[in-house]
């Protein structure tokens, strides 16, 4: 799901839609346009996507026999991916090279708190859930509050209970679907010091991704340009030893080559990803 823009420097987002159903020449053209528009292109896809689309997408990737075009799927539910992938397209309007950009995604997950109020934690085999939870489950009526991210906790709905929340501010965002339990994200916004609550449509990968349909998902995340342009800038960066882009971490997210010692500076690469 690709959120509408944070504000007007916001990069647009392209959706690569029908992957999998769609010929695969047409796919081949339509990615390798984007790269030669661009110079470079990070796909950024849920755990949920499935695997019919991974698999086409790295058949697309292989065929390009390029290294300008990086997969990345987070450990995040699917509307915290695409908070993740809004941000990217924030810092997509800045001065960073696409090694950087690419890498710091990974970064900024860190910073991403993500969770849902489920009916049925039965099916829910992506966090740890106990044996009383799973039996609670089958009681009418039950409500379960659980945060994925980034320490796995899972709860049952009450007035007095709550979620481990983040020690700075942020943005919430939430995503209704089925499941009334408005007043308790609001009042969970409310402990966690949030600057405010905006509403998103519920992502498609939703039920798949939490084992349910009735949820409603919620997102705590860094909505300013200048404080995630800030977090980017002040880790080291280190040169792929490989394709030689300039990258946060010991991977190349681009080629997957370790990288080598921190990068001196150098000229900003004057295209930016799509």
């Amino acid at each position: 799901m690709a959120l509408p823009a944070q504000d007007e420097r916001t990069v647009p987002a392209v959706v690569l839609t029908g992957l999998d159903r769609g010929p695969l020449d047409e796919g081949l053209a339509g990615l390798h346009r984007l790269t030669e528009q661009h110079g470079y292109v990070v796909v950024v896809c849920s755990e949920a996507t499935p695997e019919p689309v991974v698999r086409r997408l790295h058949t697309l990737r292989a065929l390009l026999e390029s290294d300008r075009v990086a997969l990345f799927r987070p450990a995040l539910p699917p509307l915290g991916v695409a908070v993740l992938a809004r941000q990217l397209r924030q810092l997509a309007s800045c001065d960073l090279s696409p090694g950087v950009l690419a890498s710091a995604g990974r970064l900024l997950t860190h910073y991403i708190h993500a969770g849902a109020v489920l009916g049925s934690v039965a099916r829910l085999d992506r966090v740890p859930v106990g044996l009383k939870a799973h039996a609670r489950s089958w009681v009418p009526g039950s409500q379960f509050a659980v945060l994925a991210h980034p320490e796995p906790h899972v709860v049952r709905v009450g007035p007095e209970t709550t979620l481990k929340g983040p020690e700075f501010g942020t943005w919430m965002l939430v995503a209704k679907g089925q499941s009334h339990s408005d007043d308790w994200i609001a009042g969970l916004g409310t402990r966690w010091g949030v600057h405010g609550l905006r509403e998103a449509p519920l992502p498609a990968e939703s039920p798949a991704w939490w084992g349910t349909g009735r949820l409603a998902e919620f997102c705590g995340y860094l909505a300013d340009l200048s404080v995630l342009y800030q977090l980017v800038t002040s880790v080291r960066q280190t040169r792929c030893h490989w394709c030689g882009l300039d990258v946060i971490g010991d991977r190349c997210v681009f080629c997957r080559a370790t990288a080598e010692a921190p990068a001196p500076p150098r000229a900003l690469e004057s295209r930016t990803p799509a």
